[in-house]
């Protein structure tokens, strides 16, 4: 449903199409109207001229045409007009669509969508459908921005209700759009008189929704349990008393469901992501969620989208952003990069990132760069970009931005000749020549680079595991044990794919030696840094 890109604005575009229909040609003044009506879907101008053109074609659709490619507007006023021809409910199915494809937009924001009298012509199931279309389109909650143009469906909700008081999929799609537009406890009176009229699995999904909103947790999950016994079969609730239980620290009765939809299903996606996350919660341990990674790389092909994974390794230390720059140590010599390895490595160069295996994809960027360059970058750390982030880091801490040059700059070798079998290969060579040197930034960025190869390619995990450990044992035995570059490392090595019970024991010592310290501080601000930018 693409839109024009013309920057005409909706005056221009009815002048237009004013001109266009008094020439005669409809076809032009069809699409300047549906242009004005995506510059200003609720422009009484805009409906004045539509409703002339709709006049001078005799009702001919056609002129709005539908498909594949449909242009947004020629979609809203198929909409309008079709509301106009006595046909509201196809009309609203087509506003919900354009509402799915841009929220934001107040295309329900006009007179016929909050008539008091439209759902008088409506069937009531037809308008749950149409409630539950908007609600897809909309986060759980919806941000302040999108709560003015959705509230049209709102007052729609509130008309079909005082017409139809009864009817369960209509209160139950209902109180699901209120819940979104932060009516909570409009979202419970609707979804609690759909269950008392006839309960049913969704109805007390939908009512459990409504009660963990408001802060009923017990009888939002007695809710969710009156929906498993109803069909013990639809997994997803399972994974969502899991998450709800988890949310309130209860990990172990969290896990128990989780655990009941795996015995039923171990390949349920939403089970599979809420139990790893909640494993790695409870005991801390790395390798619950790069089993979770893999199950991610394995099964493309899943249509819902989790943020577990991101949700762990958001603001931790290497599974989603770097650590603070220690003691400036000699990066390896070299000459200077190229023009474009710079602007390629500035353009991606950032302290965060949503965890490794993310970090690795975007470093493709850098895969066509040759081994010189690359090299070279992480000699010579080019100097921030001219951009927000750039600024706030050049400004603030010129230190992190080298750092995190130097790691993407690693990152960039994962990808270099990644033909090459990995025990023979360059990158395996160069990387742990590197991560093998005088313990410093360079040496940590190497580290950091073939522990994300551990992640993204099992077949590599016990020889990276083997190159943390023998580093972690060196840094435990000597004087460097309670310094900012040796707590780093450590958790680094708590970030590597299975590494060795000990060799993770001992990395945990390290950083329960640093709480509170010099480190420890350093964090904090490198993490407040990262919330203001």
């Amino acid at each position: 449903m693409p839109e024009d890109d013309a920057a005409l604005s909706a005056e221009e575009e009815l002048a237009l199409a004013r001109l266009a229909l008094g020439e005669g040609d409809l076809r032009h003044a069809a699409d300047h109207v549906a242009a004005a009506l995506v510059r200003s879907p609720t422009l009484p101008e805009a409906h004045e001229t539509l409703a002339r053109l709709n006049a001078a074609s005799g009702g001919d659709l056609d002129l709005f045409p539908l498909g594949q490619q449909a242009f947004v507007g020629a979609v809203v006023a198929r909409a309008h007009l079709l509301a106009a021809a006595g046909r509201p409910a196809e009309g609203l199915d087509l506003l919900a669509a354009a509402t799915g494809y841009a929220p934001a937009a107040p295309w329900a924001a006009v007179p016929w969508v909050t008539a008091a009298d439209l759902p008088e012509r409506l069937d009531p199931e037809r308008t749950a459908r149409i409630l539950m279309q908007v609600c897809a389109a909309a986060p759980d909650p919806a941000p302040r921005r999108l709560r003015e143009p959705l509230a049209p469906y709102l007052t729609l909700a509130r008309n079909a209700i005082t017409v139809h008081p009864a009817h369960p999929l209509l209160l139950g799609a209902a109180s699901a759009l209120a819940r979104r537009l932060g009516e909570v406890t409009l979202a419970v009176t609707w979804a609690t008189r759909g269950v008392r009229a006839q309960p049913t699995k969704l109805g007390e999904v939908w009512l459990g929704y409504a009660y963990r909103s408001a802060g009923r947790t017990a009888e939002a999950l007695a809710a969710l349990e009156r929906a498993v016994a109803l069909d013990p079969d639809d997994l997803a609730v399972y994974a969502d008393i899991a998450g709800t239980l988890a949310d309130h620290g209860r990990l172990d009765a969290a896990l128990g469901w989780a655990d009941r939809a795996l015995a039923k299903d171990p390949a349920f996606d939403c089970a599979v992501h809420t139990a790893h996350r909640l494993r790695y919660l409870r005991d801390g341990n790395v390798d619950h969620l790069v089993a979770l990674a893999d199950f991610v790389r394995d099964h493309p092909d899943d249509t819902h989208e989790h943020g577990d994974l991101a949700e762990c390794c958001r603001g931790r230390p290497w599974l989603g952003q770097v650590t603070p720059a220690g003691d400036d140590a000699p990066a390896p010599d070299g000459p200077a990069p190229s023009t474009e390895a710079v602007r390629r490595l500035q353009q991606l160069a950032h302290p965060a990132w949503a965890h490794p295996p993310a970090a690795y994809d975007a470093a493709v960027g850098l895969a066509t760069l040759d081994l010189a360059d690359l090299l070279a970058l992480l000699a010579h750390p080019p100097e921030a970009p001219a951009t927000a982030l750039g600024r706030v880091l050049g400004g603030q801490d010129p230190a992190l931005w080298t750092r995190c040059a130097q790691v993407w700059a690693c990152l960039g070798l994962l990808h270099h000749r990644t033909d090459e079998p990995w025990e023979r290969s360059t990158r395996r060579r160069v990387l742990g020549e590197l991560a093998a040197g005088d313990l410093g930034p360079a040496a940590e960025a190497a580290l950091f680079a073939l522990v994300t190869a551990a992640w993204v390619h099992p077949d590599t995990r016990a020889d990276v595991a083997t190159l943390v450990a023998g580093r972690i044992a060196e840094v435990a035995a000597g004087p460097i044990r309670r310094t900012p570059i040796a707590v780093s490392l450590a958790y680094l090595a708590r970030a590597t794919p299975a590494l060795d019970a000990a060799t993770r024991a001992a990395a945990g010592r390290l950083v329960a030696d640093a709480e509170g310290g010099p480190l420890r501080r350093l964090w904090r601000r490198l993490t407040a840094l990262f919330r203001r930018g």
